[in-house]
């Protein structure tokens, strides 16, 4: 694959960005797709290792060293069509997936992994400007019909798929606009909300119906997380007018920290600042949007939304960023001899913190104190040590005696990772839930993806809890192929 030497000839190339200070200055994408020539330079460093481990390191198993060998030798044709085997919107995962293919990757052991993600990213982008991603239509109709409750990548991935296999497809999004989480998580300067929409239109000329500001089931009360839809629909009305139904609605409880002082004014979950920024960008007007103009903003959570909240709020003109994090900091390197072909966990700093921001790991927070007039003014913290308890084997949080100390903030953001997908949903339709609040649905056999009931199946966060968008374009592959031979007794639908 590739060329028999390039490994060794040829470095790892990162795609090109803006600088911070320009990017600062507007929301638009900053990261530039390689050219064909170092897409080329970079497919040539892919190795013929025998064993791609990258393949197995992709949760939908991207047949990437094929893909890799035909950027090299220039057929991008061919390498769309390898492409979208097995991925549906490569654009959303070219973007924003955090590649645990490179992990995997075989030259990753004892040297840079093979820029998977930005091969990937040029074929796509290379693909929309040839005019080569077009609908797919199916020749014959099946006559069944199904309902997808929640447009994210897994919703749209199942519907496509059982589009393309005959079936007349229904999918149902609580908001204004298609795209879940990708919509309203996440922010634009990582991912154009133009992708979605484009890839909409293509699912129109396939046959999807959409229905946006639809709610199925009861709704919950209205909050700033919660987006009341104009209609509701009963699940019994959709068992009766649909073959199968299935549910892949995003993980979007978050993560509290019930501390005193919870309840100040400028304090808030991710999910209530990021969405509404995307509105705004989106050409909406938000009343009484939440701005980090001007103030002291504090993220707690180390992750890929606390990110997203520190890129936001420097956009917005924040007079500083801070980042909390409960875990201790990450080593530099990860020891590959023990972690490869794994997703190792080392010290990661993205482009939102390239920006600008204060990161802090080992940090536990006690209390919010307040202005006097309803405001958060700071907030109270203290150092922690994990500690490994004798008895139970456990890592135990201990308190650093003498380490609390007052941090100012008029602004802390909740980006803790989210416990379970919609309750009220799964409620609704009387879905079984695990351990985890998900729905309970196996992944394997004659019921995989089925939920108790025989006509409900559940994919995606829904299913499996907070995860990767490339994670829930697999589940909803996966789950399009289980309802279509529920529906059929057999499919022909890749899983």
């Amino acid at each position: 694959m590739g060329k028999v030497t390039g490994f060794l000839e040829f470095q790892r190339l990162n795609e090109a960005s803006e600088p911070a200070p320009e990017r600062l200055r507007h929301w638009r994408e900053f990261v530039l797709h390689l050219d064909d020539a170092a897409a080329s330079r970079q497919g040539a460093r892919c190795m013929d290792c025998g064993i791609p481990f990258c393949q197995n390191g992709c949760p939908v198993n991207n047949i990437i060293p094929d893909w890799n060998d035909l950027v090299f030798r220039q057929d991008w044709r061919q390498a769309i069509d390898v492409l979208h085997s097995t991925n549906n919107f490569p654009e959303f995962t070219g973007r924003v997936c955090p590649a645990p293919c490179e992990a995997a990757c075989t030259l990753n052991i004892n040297s840079d992994a093979v820029g998977i993600k930005s091969i990937e990213h040029a074929i796509i982008d290379k693909a929309w400007e040839q005019g080569w991603v077009v609908p797919q239509p199916p020749s014959v109709r099946t006559g069944k019909s199904v309902a997808v409750i929640g447009s994210g990548p897994a919703g749209m991935a199942a519907a496509q798929q059982l589009a393309r296999a005959g079936h007349d497809v229904t999918l149902f999004e609580k908001n204004d606009r298609i795209g879940g989480l990708l919509r309203y998580g996440i922010p634009d300067f990582k991912m154009e909300k133009s992708h979605i929409d484009r890839r909409v239109e293509q699912m129109k000329a396939e046959g999807v119906t959409f229905r946006t500001g639809v709610f199925v089931g009861k709704q919950p009360l209205a909050d700033r997380i919660t987006n009341l839809a104009t209609e509701t629909i009963s699940p019994e009305t959709l068992m009766a007018q649909f073959d199968a139904v299935l549910l892949t609605g995003g993980a979007e409880q978050p993560r509290d920290l019930p501390v005193p002082g919870r309840q100040l004014n400028g304090v808030h979950f991710a999910m209530e600042f990021l969405p509404e920024q995307n509105r705004t960008v989106a050409g909406d007007v938000v009343a009484d949007q939440l701005m980090a103009t001007g103030k002291n903003v504090v993220v707690i959570g180390g992750g890929d939304t606390g990110s997203d909240c520190v890129g936001t709020s420097n956009r917005q003109g924040a007079a500083s960023v801070t980042q909390f994090e409960l875990m201790p900091q990450p080593p530099e390197h990860e020891n590959k001899a023990l972690t490869w072909p794994y997703w190792p966990t080392k010290m990661r700093t993205s482009s939102s913190h390239e920006e600008g921001c204060e990161r802090d790991w080992s940090i536990t927070t006690k209390s919010f104190s307040d202005d006097g007039k309803g405001n958060v003014r700071a907030l109270v913290t203290a150092r922690v040590e994990w500690r490994r308890d004798e008895s139970s084997g456990q890592m135990k949080m201990i308190e650093v005696p003498g380490s609390e100390q007052e941090v100012p903030a008029d602004m802390v953001l909740f980006a803790m990772g989210f416990v379970a997908p919609a309750a009220s949903v799964l409620e609704a339709f009387g879905v079984e839930r695990d351990a985890r609040g998900n729905a309970r649905a196996p992944t394997e056999g004659e019921r995989s993806y089925r939920t108790n009931h025989a006509k409900v199946f559940a994919a995606g966060d829904m299913r499996r809890g907070q995860s990767l968008v490339v994670w829930a374009i697999r589940e909803g592959r996966q789950a399009a192929h289980s309802v279509d031979a529920f529906l059929m007794g057999s499919s022909d639908l890749p899983r």
